[in-house]
């Protein structure tokens, strides 16, 4: 076998998040959250982005994360399909809604607290680490409804106890954590990443870096009671990751570019080296914003910094301030982005930038100097069941093969890589979408987009392929 670049305890495995795979979603005492009240269909976008109050399900809609994959129930079987192809690792999330259903409750949910101890033990015993997110796009709705969710100080309080029950009750099983997912989508799609809604007429600019300022002082009491209960843990940030090119070198386009990406480094900058970056206190000046902080916010932030950057990438994104060039923008993503004519496309609209992935991890190592994790990357794509069971996913291998070379190469480079969570090594939900259709997985999950299916899960082609790389340590590709 060839010398892998990868180190020798390396960690390999796949990401999920609890509300795109558990479905269950008012069993075991488990409350409703923010995702629970996303259909498919024009409706999504609308909720998604704050401009469309729905606190309850409505009738006649399809809201794919009731039922999701049923991992809630089947996760037994999942994880041993997880173990067979060599997973050191799975990336999981806790719904906040089980443990404490309305978010705020006197007394943790034991039914809530059972699960994931199961869920952990179960992983443990087929010597998977688990990685766990603390909030993962879920925020109990009676939180938003009562108290607006993350643009109120109160929430903060309500996640420490949150985090300071999950830490305690999971101390002896749970050695990586991570606080927020993707803490930068509070700023595209804000009902899914901070549970806002919008009235009409307010600043919504206001409102999102206040919630945002929140969110930081609440994940860094989380890393200072982690630190504390869990001395032997390891704590970091989320990241949806993907760096930014100027369309040309004109100076403006590469100044655009810049900000671009200081738009999500900026949760990083606060998380990771304990400060609000002089760049964000001009934008606030500029844009008219203040930013209420309470005595001992700044203290707080500086002497809490995460352990670990833990980031997404799937696509570069590319900018240009000619309003000809910008007027071609794709809406792929969450992240409009110019075409890039030098990249290819996913049925999706999502550039395929395998360098990109290499120039953002050299760019997050370089700007933080503290070890990464690659918690998400992969393609969405369309697989098709052939009549004996078999799905050949040739372009995922593709995809990933190219991109954990170029993640052997950073290695290379001298930025340190802990481990590599494909996303979705079981197929899901799609979070932007709410298709299930749009494929992740190296198992495929019999379901549609309506909800029918039996469930059952195969084997694709990338399944054995991906086995391969983790018995090589990443040295086979």
């Amino acid at each position: 076998m060839s010398k892998s670049t990868f180190p020798e305890n390396f960690l390999w495995g796949g990401a999920i998040a609890a509300n795109q795979a558990e479905g269950a979603y008012l069993e075991g005492g488990k409350g409703l959250t923010t995702v629970d009240l996303l259909p498919t269909g024009p409706k999504r976008f609308e909720i998604m982005l704050g401009n469309l109050e729905s606190f309850t399900p409505i009738e006649g809609e399809f809201y794919p994360s009731h039922e999701a994959i049923d991992f809630y129930h089947r996760f037994k079987e999942d994880i041993a399909l997880f173990a067979d192809m060599g997973f050191n690792a799975l990336r999981v999330s806790i719904a906040w809604a089980r443990i404490f259903p309305n978010g705020n409750d006197e007394k943790p949910n034991e039914a809530g607290l059972k699960f994931y101890d199961d869920l952990f033990d179960e992983l443990l015993k087929h010597g998977i680490e688990p990685v766990v997110t603390i909030a993962h796009f879920d925020v109990p709705v009676h939180l938003v409804k009562e108290y607006g969710s993350w643009r109120n100080r109160e929430l903060v309080t309500f996640f420490e106890t949150y985090a300071k029950t999950i830490f305690k009750r999971y101390k002896n099983k749970v050695k990586y954590w991570m606080t927020f997912n993707e803490i930068n989508m509070l700023l595209h799609l804000p009902f899914v990443g901070a549970g806002l809604v919008f009235k009409e007429g307010e600043n919504k600019k206001q409102i999102q870096y206040q919630a945002a300022h929140h969110q930081l002082v609440a994940s860094a009491l989380a890393v200072k009671a982690c630190h504390e209960m869990i001395p032997d843990a390891k704590i970091g940030c989320m990241l949806a990751a993907g760096m930014t090119y100027p369309y040309t070198c004109h100076p403006d386009d590469v100044f655009d570019a810049m900000e671009r990406d200081r738009e999500s480094f900026f949760f990083i900058d606060v998380q990771s080296r304990g400060e609000y970056p002089g760049y964000a206190k001009r934008f606030f000046e500029d844009h008219g914003l203040t930013i209420e902080m309470e005595q001992g916010d700044e203290e707080l932030l500086k002497a809490n910094t995460v352990d670990y950057i833990g980031f997404s990438y799937y696509a570069s994104r590319a900018t240009s301030t000619d309003p000809e060039v910008l007027s071609k923008q794709t809406a792929g993503n969450v992240f409009a982005s110019v075409e890039n004519p030098y990249l290819e496309k996913s049925e999706w609209g999502w550039t395929i930038d395998p360098k990109g992935f290499r120039i953002t991890a050299n760019q997050l190592y370089d700007r933080y100097q503290k070890p990464l994790f690659v918690v998400e990357n992969g393609l969405g794509a369309v697989d098709e069941l052939s009549a004996t069971g078999e799905v050949n996913d040739e372009y995922r291998i593709d995809y990933l093969k190219k991109h954990i070379a170029e993640m052997g190469e950073a290695i290379k480079d001298g930025v340190e890589i802990i481990g590599y969570t494909s996303w979705g090594p079981i197929d899901i939900v799609s979070a932007s979408s709410g298709e299930m259709k749009k494929r992740y997985g190296y198992i495929y999950v019999d379901k549609d987009n309506n909800g029918n299916g039996t469930l059952k899960r195969y084997k694709k082609k990338s399944y054995d392929w991906y086995k391969k790389v983790i018995e090589s340590n990443g040295a086979e590709l």
